[in-house]
């Protein structure tokens, strides 16, 4: 499955009504961490299909960071059942951010 980019307008149909859980990435193209991660979360998103996998540009979408209360990023979160259930703040490695998603 490829990363879905997730905004203001798809999040309630790609996030909230979900039937998996959903890893969100927020990122920026300035950050150098969100680099980092950004690679590691495409690969992900190739290898699982028990969950979604979404990005959301912290700049282009400052409501859903908001919403977030995103205070860093990258900021990885687990949205399962409507309700954020994991996150974590900065660069992971690949094992980390499978842990957060598995079943």
């Amino acid at each position: 499955m490829s990363v879905l980019t997730i905004t203001r307008d798809n999040f309630k149909q790609e996030v909230l009504n979900s039937d998996k859980p959903v890893l969100l990435d927020f990122w920026a193209s300035w950050c150098g961490p969100c680099r980092m991660v950004s690679p590691v979360v495409d690969e992900i998103a190739q290898e699982v299909d028990h969950a979604k996998i979404g990005k959301i540009n912290v700049d282009e979408e400052p409501e859903l960071a908001q919403e977030f209360r995103i205070m860093s990023i990258p900021t990885l979160a687990v949205i399962k059942d409507q309700k954020v259930v994991k996150t974590s703040v900065g660069v992971q490695p690949k094992e980390a951010i499978l842990d957060m998603i598995q079943e």
